[in-house]
């Protein structure tokens, strides 16, 4: 199976081993990521003003060039997926949106196609669940999890806004827990795995930042996790900032790797 998969500025700096991860684990499951060509910054965050498209068209070239292809454009950070979904959304339903971004695209080149959101745009997650299925990735596996207690960590842009992301249960959320019983782990289930980190004020509000970081942080830990798996490099960041050692933080696609059996490949290069 081939998609067009966008990485982001993150996983080509201080995320590199989510990407590396990502792509060591697709490869073991049969899937090509083709990283899109040209890619820019996605933006790092959905702006809701109406009038503005300029932090919007690299998620537009994007799902263009994966809808030329026929692929869905697959992308591994929580921020990045978020934005692209977004912008999709937007392509989709406000026609007006729509009509000045395809008007400005169309000066940038003579042969662009308009487009109206046909991509499908997928997280990596949802790759794992809807294409390939967790039974397959259960039967690859090579180096069960089993007796770890991992605490699932969604934060804030995975799920949210519901209606646009149709990824999963806002409130109830169980794709990363499936994952885990997947990979032979016990999920860990506790009140603060979809609240907010406090990443996006941790400038503004330090304090505040590391408060919404303890809750999540203790609340894991008073569930009995022995390590909490995320898919935000903002979350984790944050959460390993805060937490100061007391539980590892690590993104899914490590446990991932971990076991599939191509972990130490990845931690060699």
């Amino acid at each position: 199976m081939k998609v067009s998969y966008f990485p982001g500025c993150t996983l080509k700096t201080t995320a590199k081993e989510l990407d590396a991860y990502t792509r060591a684990s697709a490869k073991a499951l049969g899937v090509t990521l083709e990283e899109i060509e040209n890619w820019q910054c996605c933006g790092g965050v959905f702006t809701t003003a109406n009038d503005e498209i300029a932090t919007k068209l690299s998620s537009i070239r994007a799902l263009t060039e994966a809808n030329a292809k026929e692929q869905p454009l697959v992308s591994v950070c929580s921020a990045c997926h978020n934005v692209i979904k977004q912008t999709n959304r937007a392509m989709q339903t406000d026609a007006d949106f729509a009509f000045r971004v395809n008007n400005y695209m169309r000066m940038q080149s003579d042969t662009y196609t308009e487009y109206h959101g046909e991509a499908r745009v997928m997280h990596f997650l949802e790759l794992l669940r809807d294409e390939i299925g967790f039974d397959k990735v259960a039967a690859a596996v090579k180096n069960s999890l089993k007796g770890k207690k991992i605490a699932a960590y969604y934060g804030c842009l995975l799920l949210r806004p519901g209606k646009t992301m149709q990824m999963d249960d806002v409130e109830n959320p169980r794709i990363i827990e499936d994952l885990i019983r997947a990979l032979g782990a016990e999920p860990v289930i506790y009140a603060s795995r979809n609240e907010c980190c406090g990443g996006y004020v941790a400038l503004d509000s330090p304090d505040s930042a590391a408060k919404q970081s303890r809750k999540v942080l203790d609340g894991a830990i008073s569930a009995g996790a022995d390590l909490i798996v995320t898919a935000c490099p903002l979350c984790r960041y944050n959460l390993i900032k805060n937490g100061k050692s007391d539980i590892p933080v690590v993104y899914f696609t490590e446990l991932l790797a971990e076991a599939l059996g191509v972990k130490e490949t990845e931690d060699a290069q």
